[in-house]
């Protein structure tokens, strides 16, 4: 940044007052200024001067600097093997970056990752960002076959500081379709020691060569007690500028002189005549010819904008989120006209900073505005960063036509917001494009090549940790095909996958398979109780988190409660079967009245009942209860089936085909007993986009995550089913996907553990809580009336924002390790390495199995304010053997 005359570094505030440093290549202060953000374990945030997102640039600037980390690349891969690449970038902030380097590297076709979802359009792939304020990543390509290719994938992202975005893409795509070579492009390399090491080790782990091509690379110095101090220097600012607020209101003046500016300004609108059939972006997909198509057309759009922008001598071009390449090409363009003395290019973005006005901090000023696209995510606050104050002219605000709503025209919008800033505000629509997509490609079988192999096959060659993996036989069907090892763990679903379902076998059910009587519930698994799946959690948990296995290719070693614990899982049930009771009737009775009205092809009405489906192993036990409400209230007998589902990889596509064959899909309801965070929730609205007719809601017992709108209650309460393991539900374990196990017509599997049964209790809770819906029964009718009654029932997803907060509070940065809810914490310390416990203070007996086992395993238990849960419990977040204790005990905080 600039103040008169002299180069200010922007991060010079931040690293005065907290002693924050850049390590590393001299260019450092000259690519990044620091910030600060709400978070008392992580309060710095590195700002790109380059990248055009948060800090308007030179539009050639910008572009210039992706460009030349393409050409870069396409030097290390040569001509002909960029000519066989796919470069990927990451939304939102890195999309335009990876165009740009896709411009490089000139031959090659560009996809970014979105996080709006895109009806018709089947996903490739999907992988989390754990430290984002928005994580779910989707890969939406028109072409189906565009990921599939064994040819280098170039990866682009602004800014690496752990990698773990980077793992969790090669770690899906490579499961999918591995390949030889992958290059990582970014900005700025800021990745620790540790992180470099364990990059690495996973880079030798596939078999893969993986290059690295950085701008610059260095280190965060932060000095003891940064955080402490972050935390109290945020707190501090936010004080003062609201103290500001108060003060320039009660004077007349801030927000009144914003509006009346606003009035004065002039807006108008813009046809660009974008090319018909031209993508605005890479979301689906961005070939060199359509590079060419839009070179052709920027001269003519540029002279366009000039045109609108009339005298104007420092124009801001302000692009939208995802929607960064189409803006800063656009700016560019008008860059060079020189009709224009100065132009600057920035995007509006979804993170929230914090803004100073003061010329060595990153983070100036701040627009806020509500979203404004319809987002997937539901509604909430967007930012325009360095906007007000930069004394522009005008400003041209491109967006995409999906965004073009009223909300950007709104009193509070993006628009009006601008308008209180500059006075000429021009909006820009580019056409969203909507793909024609073909029907979803099947999975491809093929040989791999040798020096190539798929994630199950790595763990197999991993030291101590490959035993869970290398323990089993391959199937008949893996030994008869010798391409089997080649096939992912699952196939790619396809909307008239229902002709398959003669293929499939029928429904396991008790007493060959679990100890559940056989009309309770039938099992869409495959039995694999004579395959040796078991690892110590230790080791499991090791390959899980260093990239070599899927916590679904394995079981842990299942726990067996000890007297004391025993006794605290029946003292437990007893006190709360009541509770429980309560929330099966009211789940039930919501989805008794519900499903009927549920819409039908061609309007069929008439005697409709429910299909109960739960999500093994969890749900089952729900589902069960949900069965014999509706038998003994209303004589109503439902059909129950459970099927697996895996994070990460999605429902039993052949269970989907199975139920289509044999049920109406309308009819069916997906039941599980609680939601933490809600990823199985997305997880299985993302799965059934490609299947017609099924209803993604799932109804549960308990909702504490704000993630459902059909349960029986929002409270975070112990649910004694989640104390113990298989002894509990069924018999039956965890589910299993893996390769070698699980062929292109056989459902998930899972294990029936027989020699359990002294242990089982399985029908004492159903028993149990059945015994008490006579003594519920009035609760039971208002609260569902209430429920249904309730003119606002949606999500409020509140347990994903608290995991986002908890995962960067407590620096662990990876949302997958933070596990919210008395549920999941018990989860946590039965089959996970846990590190610590965070338990709302004064939480009473709920929690007494959750102290006893955590004093079992040496887990710290925390009891904090403010927490939305009453418990949740925290996965080691960089666990060994040599950091955690070889037993699993939590020796290293």
């Amino acid at each position: 940044m600039r103040e008169g005359d002299n180069v200010v570094w922007s991060g010079s505030w931040v690293a005065e007052r907290l002693g924050v440093g850049l390590d590393g290549d001299e260019r450092l202060p000259e690519l990044l200024g620091l910030a600060l953000r709400r978070n008392p374990k992580r309060a710095h945030l590195l700002v790109s001067n380059v990248l055009g997102k948060h800090v308007p640039q030179s539009p050639g600037l910008v572009w210039r600097t992706g460009h030349d980390l393409g050409v870069r690349v396409r030097g290390l891969l040569g001509a002909e093997e960029a000519a066989r690449a796919v470069v990927l970038g990451y939304a939102e902030t890195a999309t335009g970056l990876g165009h740009a380097v896709a411009d490089g590297v000139g031959l090659a076709p560009y996809l970014h990752s979105t996080r709006r979802p895109v009806d018709g359009v089947p996903q490739a792939g999907g992988f989390e960002e754990s430290h984002s304020h928005a994580t779910s990543h989707l890969l939406l390509p028109e072409d189906p076959l565009l990921l599939a290719g064994d040819g280098p994938l170039v990866l682009v992202d602004d800014e690496f500081s752990t990698g773990n975005t980077v793992l969790n893409t090669i770690r899906d795509l490579h499961e999918r379709h591995p390949r030889r070579r992958y290059v990582i492009v970014a900005l700025v390399d800021m990745r620790g020691g540790r992180d470099r090491e364990r990059f690495d080790a996973f880079a030798t782990a596939i078999g893969a060569r993986v290059d690295l091509v950085a701008t610059a690379t260095g280190t965060v110095r932060l000095p003891d007690g940064v955080l402490a101090r972050g935390q109290a220097l945020v707190a501090e600012q936010e004080r003062e500028q609201e103290r500001e607020r108060a003060q320039m209101l009660a004077h007349g003046r801030g927000a009144e002189p914003a509006a009346e500016r606003a009035a004065r300004a002039t807006r108008s609108r813009i046809d660009l005549s974008w090319p018909d059939g031209l993508p605005d972006g890479g979301r689906h997909g961005f070939t060199p010819g359509h590079r060419a198509g839009l070179e052709a057309a920027l001269p003519a759009m540029a002279d366009t904008l000039a045109a609108a922008l009339g005298p104007a001598r420092r124009v801001l071009v302000l692009g939208f989120e995802e929607l960064m390449y189409a803006p800063l090409r656009l700016a560019a363009a008008l860059e060079d006209t020189g009709a224009v003395p100065e132009v600057r290019y920035s995007t509006t973005t979804r993170s929230p900073v914090l803004a100073v006005d003061d010329p060595g901090y990153a983070i100036r000023s701040r627009l806020v505005f509500p979203a404004h696209d319809d987002p997937a995510d539901g509604p909430g606050e967007r930012y325009a960063y360095n906007v007000a104050g930069g004394g522009f002219d005008a400003v041209v605000a491109v967006v995409d036509s999906a965004a073009d709503t009223p909300a950007l025209h709104a009193p509070d919008g993006l628009l009006a917001q601008l308008a209180g800033h500059t006075p000429h505000v021009v909006l820009a629509v580019v056409p969203s494009y909507v793909p024609a997509v073909a029907e979803p490609l099947a999975t491809a079988v093929r040989p791999l090549p040798t020096a190539v192999r798929p994630l199950s096959a790595v763990a197999q060659s991993l030291p101590t940790v490959a035993r869970p993996l290398s323990a089993a036989a391959p199937s008949p069907a893996a030994a008869q095909s010798p391409a089997a090892p080649a096939r992912p763990a699952t196939a790619a679903p396809s909307p008239t996958a229902h002709e398959r379902a003669s293929m499939l076998a029928e429904p396991l059910r008790g007493p060959d398979f679990s100890s559940y009587a056989p009309d309770e519930v039938g099992w869409l698994l495959q039995d694999l109780s004579d395959t040796e799946l078991e690892a110590p959690t230790e080791e499991r948990e090791e390959a899980i988190q260093s990239g070599g296995a899927h916590y679904a290719e394995s079981l842990p070693v299942e726990y067996q409660p000890s007297e004391q614990y025993q006794q605290l899982f029946k003292a437990a049930l007893e006190t709360s079967a009541a509770r429980i009771a309560r929330a099966v009737g009211t789940v039930t009775e919501t989805v008794l009245a519900e499903v009927p009205r549920r819409p039908r092809p061609g309007g069929r009405t008439g005697d409709l009942r429910p299909v109960l489906v739960s999500l093994a192993r969890a749900g089952t036990p729900v589902g069960i209860l949900m069965r014999r409400w509706a038998l003994a209230r209303h004589g109503i007998d439902l059909p129950h089936y459970a099927v697996s589902i895996v994070r990460g990889r999605g429902i039993d596509a052949n269970a989907l085909r199975w139920l289509a064959a044999h049920h109406d899909p309308a009819d069916v309801v997906f039941v599980d007993g609680w939601t933490g965070k809600g990823a199985i929730t997305r997880e299985l609205a993302e799965a059934l986009r490609d299947f017609d007719g099924f209803d993604p809601e799932i109804a549960v017992l308990a909702d504490p995550g704000g993630c459902v709108r059909t349960y029986g209650t929002r409270e975070d309460f112990l649910i004694p089913s989640a104390c113990l393991n298989s002894t509990v539900s069924g018999l039956i374990s965890r589910t299993v996907l893996r390769a070698d196990l699980v062929g292109p017509d056989d459902f998930h599997g899972a294990k029936y553990y027989r020699e359990l049964v002294g242990s089982d209790v399985s029908g004492h809770f159903l028993d149990t809580v059945a015994d008490r819906f006579d003594e519920v029964a009035d609760a039971v009718a208002g609260d569902a009336a209430a429920l249904l009654a309730a003119p606002d029932r949606a999500p409020t997803w509140e347990g994903w924002a608290a995991v986002e907060r908890i995962s960067e509070e407590y620096g662990i940065h990876d949302v997958n390790l933070v596990k919210p809810g008395v549920g999941e914490t018990t989860r946590v310390l039965l089959r996970r390495v846990p590190w610590k416990i965070l338990a709302q203070r004064g939480a009473g007996a709920d929690l007494d199995h959750v102290r006893l086992l955590a004093e079992q395993r040496g887990v710290p238990v925390e009891e904090v304010d403010g927490l939305p849960y009453t418990c949740v419990g925290l996965i080691h977040p960089k666990y060994t053997r040599g950091a955690t204790g070889a037993d699993g005990k939590a020796v290293s905080a």
